[in-house]
């Protein structure tokens, strides 16, 4: 069936709404009340085209899952559009988007970039006031967040002097798959909100460099699309499994990312539900503010619907439950398993994929120990980047507990680290402790976002260099070498300065 703007306009309210994606029509009227994001976002575009809203924040599948064919009403006819064609054509970018496309004339040459802080002061400029404020954001003051890198500059180094270091080797094992240098991807939702090719590009770009790169459940393409874009069938990737609370939708995903040649699952037990992420929380305000118009779309001779402005069904959704405290990684969130537990979830997960697991969010030493007695194949210590509970311990010291009380915990399975990581010394210092890699979200999707693939090869590089620098000054030539020994805690005390 081909459809007119005028037919699909005329269902814009919550008793019959009507949306366009990439000119097909759907009927998402059954739908609202169980979209992750809330109801009210969908009822902003209902009647008109959503596409530019939902292909960054969305897999191409998505609809397709969500969407029963009945609800598939058919495409808009030719005239209708190369009527959204021109709209597009002529629509006034808004203020933030003319700040990035300056940001992304005047940024420098990507050989300027001599660390990861300099990609990153770069993706701050380039990403859109959304993107950065989802990207940037953690919990509360975001306390969490700042001590994750503070907490490296607590451990300082005991160096070993005259030893033969002309020939460093960087490379290393995890969970038995080879990677160039002791760092992996870590899982981080929504790449196609910095970079249009999202999580693929950096597929490619670790493809380059001989890393893994772990996808999340929240990525903006779908894992059958990442998957088949890796340019060898033999590159590692492994999965960030955010547990749906229907086992059975559950366990067809394993599934499928097994059929789809995932390496490994890597179960959040740290994210049953959305934070407090309040510069996520904030931007749309801000946006309001900086803009002072009405929502994208807008064309010549139309009369601009201003984001204050609602229908009565809004009005009443507005003033009723519908305040919504998600932000971006809320609406992520709401249909995980805030009941999993390690008597049911882990037996449960065992029983049903034979890939290696691994617990993503261990915070503290008791958990990691349950962990092992659990007999999983690994951890990730890590407080979801600042991102979810405030004053959560920073991971490095998460990881120098575990060592100090429990070291025998390191040969009953792997251990990794994520958050604040930033240099290769940060890096060395995890693996003196005893983690056998790190993950990085952030660094990767600012790298991809600055500079895409390019940015991705450029940020593996530059960690590479740093490691092997690092090595030599410490005085190894291998990984291995790396112990404990060679590092030491140590609390500053401040001088007070005479008055």
């Amino acid at each position: 069936m081909s459809l007119t703007l005028q037919q699909v306009a005329a269902h814009n309210n919550a008793s019959s709404c009507w949306v366009i994606i990439a000119n097909k029509v759907y009927d998402v009227t059954d739908f609202l009340p169980d979209h992750p994001g809330g109801r009210k976002v969908i009822l902003q575009y209902a009647g008109r085209d959503a596409t530019s809203v939902y292909e960054p924040l969305h897999p191409p599948d998505a609809l397709e899952k969500n969407i029963p064919p009945e609800k598939h009403l058919g495409s808009l006819t030719q005239d209708a559009q190369n009527t959204i064609s021109e709209q597009n054509k002529k629509k006034k970018k808004t203020v933030d988007e003319e700040r990035v496309e300056r940001a992304q004339r005047e940024k420098p040459k990507i050989e300027r970039m001599l660390s990861l802080r300099d990609i990153e002061h770069v993706a701050r400029k380039v990403l859109s006031h959304k993107a950065l404020a989802y990207y940037s954001s953690a919990t509360d003051d975001e306390i969490t967040y700042n001590e994750n890198e503070r907490a490296f500059s607590r451990f300082f180094f005991n160096a070993r002097v005259l030893r033969a270091v002309s020939r460093c080797n960087t490379s290393t094992t995890i969970l038995g798959f080879s990677s160039s240098i002791p760092v992996f991807v870590c899982g981080a939702a929504l790449a196609k909100l910095g970079h249009p090719l999202g999580e693929a590009c950096i597929t490619i770009g670790a493809h380059k460099t001989g890393i893994i790169q772990m996808i999340s459940s929240n990525a903006s393409l779908s894992s059958g699309e990442i998957s088949a874009a890796r340019p060898s069938p033999s590159q590692v990737l492994f999965f960030q499994l955010y547990k749906n609370k229907d086992n059975s939708i559950a366990e067809k995903r394993v599934k499928e990312i097994e059929s789809q040649g995932y390496k490994a699952i890597f179960l959040t037990v740290d994210a049953v539900v959305a934070s407090n992420r309040e510069r996520d929380l904030r931007a749309p305000f801000e946006l309001e503010d900086m803009e002072k118009a009405g929502l994208q779309g807008t064309t010549e001779g139309e009369k601009p619907r201003q984001i204050g402005d609602a229908t009565a069904e809004e009005e009443q959704i507005q003033e009723g439950k519908e305040t919504e405290f998600g932000g971006t990684a809320g609406s992520l969130l709401n249909n995980d398993d805030v009941d999993m537990t390690w008597e049911e979830t882990i037996p449960w997960l065992r029983s049903v994929t034979k890939l290696p697991i691994v617990l993503k969010g261990i915070q503290c030493v008791e958990d990691a120990v349950r962990a092992a007695e659990a007999g999983v194949d690994g951890i990730l210590i890590s407080n979801h980047g600042g991102r979810q509970l405030e004053y959560s311990l920073p991971s490095m010291e998460v990881l120098y507990r575990l060592h100090k009380q429990r070291p025998d915990i390191f040969s009953k399975m792997e251990v990794y680290l994520d958050g604040g990581v930033r240099r290769g010394t940060d890096v060395l210092k995890a693996l003196c402790l005893g983690a056998k890699a790190v993950g990085m979200g952030r660094p990767f999707l600012y790298a991809l976002s600055a500079y895409g693939e390019a940015g991705v090869v450029k940020t593996v590089h530059i960690l590479e260099r740093e490691l092997v620098a690092g090595m030599r000054l410490l005085g190894v030539s291998s990984l291995q070498e790396l112990t404990p020994e060679m590092v030491e805690r140590v609390d500053w005390q401040p001088v007070s300065a005479k008055l």
